[in-house]
């Protein structure tokens, strides 16, 4: 009898792990785990600073990757992805005027591997690394390739200077007094800042170009807001900083430069790092607001905060602001030590007292153009404003949720309007508070 039972449990046993066995077989589970990844879409972002190649994936792939010179090529050996249609299509999603990429392709490499190769015009520094699910992208698999010899944008800046350098003007107040050798001066004379004050007032003044360094909001992978019409706020930014900058570099002592000039992502902690290569004296960031109720509106202006936010909106639109790394995709490996001075430097009080003042310009001409969203600078932990010498304001230049304010926003005639409100709104705060020779810039702050 217990051999017996001792046979019924086994059969009972082999019964139950064949059911198992069967099960597994038939389940949805069990296809998913032998399913393999892929690719759902390719997206290409040439730009002269670095191109972009972003894979975006329906789950995390498993590649590895190297260079190869003569030609110079790089890499990519995926494991385990399906060959697609979206794979194939690589070569035509490259134009031929990409600064940095000759020819992408892919191909069957092996079983279960696909290889992508990258043709490229010159030498590079490739990154590739994968950016969790976030928003509406799922995994992505991204390649930048960042040209071994980068744009210098200082020496760009300096090519493109002018030759006749004018004083910064006052509204009032006696004209100040030619130096006796004005007229010998040479070429590289002009160039040096001279201080000079005021009788009135005895405030700096500096017979220099200043520099504005205008940063467009988003680009590239993270499209920021999106109006109901389809607006993305990208373009928006983008289109009024180009016009913003013609404005400024037609005046006689101004010259603007942009921390991108197409439609590429850029990192916040580069955004900061161009402004003080080009040793800006002013950082403007133009953005388009966006809310959960279509019927907010106005412009505003923000500073950065030590302090917290002067508002719960103030907050949670530096929150938003400050997640575009997350969005456009950052290589959190290749961070510079850089930010973290930066960023955490807290020696910014002088900096922020002149970013008010700068905001207030700008908010009173804005709202000559615009209603105003609040009638008061507002403050917020901004990363893209946390400079520690350059005077930087925010500018929400108006919703884009809003649907009258989209059709504004892709208005040329309000374009126009806004990027002549802002040089206004700048020409008052040089005139209140003329720079210092960049080389004494803090001591004057």
């Amino acid at each position: 009898m217990h051999k017996n039972r001792e046979h019924s449990i086994g059969r009972r046993q082999l019964l139950r792990y064949a059911g198992a066995t069967l099960i597994l077989s038939v389940s949805p589970l069990a296809g998913a785990v032998t399913s393999r990844p892929s690719v759902l879409s390719v997206r290409v972002w040439p730009a002269a600073d670095y191109t972009r190649v972003t894979l975006e994936c329906d789950a995390q792939l498993k590649y590895t990757h190297f260079t190869i010179e003569n030609p110079d090529r790089l890499v990519v050996d995926i494991e385990g992805v399906e060959f697609n249609s979206v794979l194939d299509s690589l070569a035509r999603k490259v134009a031929a005027d990409d600064p940095n990429i000759k020819l992408l392709r892919a191909g069957r490499y092996k079983p279960g591997v696909v290889r992508l190769v990258m043709e490229l015009k010159s030498k590079v520094t490739p990154q590739v690394f994968e950016l969790k699910p976030i928003g509406e992208y799922g995994h992505r698999l991204v390649l930048d390739v960042y040209p071994l010899e980068a744009p210098d944008p200082l020496m760009a800046l300096l090519e493109g200077r002018k030759d006749a350098v004018e004083p910064l003007k006052l509204d009032s107040g006696p004209a100040r007094e030619e130096s006796p050798n004005k007229k010998t001066e040479t070429a590289a004379a002009r160039e040096a800042p001279e201080i000079r004050t005021t009788r009135k007032s005895g405030r700096p003044i500096v017979d220099r170009m200043v520099t504005i360094t205008l940063d467009p909001g988003h680009g590239g992978e993270d499209p920021g807001a999106v109006g109901r019409r389809g607006t993305y706020e990208k373009n928006v930014t983008l289109a009024v900083a180009k016009r913003l900058k013609t404005r400024i570099d037609a005046e006689p002592n101004m010259r603007a430069v942009l921390t991108r000039d197409s439609d590429f992502f850029v990192p916040l902690q580069m955004r900061v790092q161009k402004a003080r290569r080009v040793q800006s004296d002013l950082f403007l960031s133009i953005h388009a607001d966006a809310w959960v109720k279509p019927d907010a509106r106005g412009s505003s202006v923000f500073v950065l905060s030590e302090r917290g936010a002067s508002s719960t909106q103030a907050r949670l639109l530096a929150q938003r602001e400050n997640d575009a790394d997350l969005v456009g995709g950052v290589n959190l490996s290749a961070k510079d030590l850089f930010l973290a001075r930066t960023l955490l430097d807290l020696s910014q009080t002088a900096t922020i007292s002149d970013s008010l003042k700068l905001g207030k310009y700008l908010l009173g001409e804005i709202g000559s153009v615009n209603t105003l969203h609040k009638a008061h600078v507002e403050q917020a932990g901004f990363a893209v404003l946390k400079a520690p010498d350059i005077p930087s304001a925010l500018i929400e230049t108006a919703f884009i949720s809003n649907p009258e304010e989209e059709r504004r926003l892709n208005d040329d005639a309000y374009q126009d309007k806004l990027a002549d409100a802002i040089v206004r709104g700048v020409r008052q705060f040089f005139i209140k508070h003329p720079p210092g020779p960049k080389a004494k810039l803090a001591s004057i702050i």
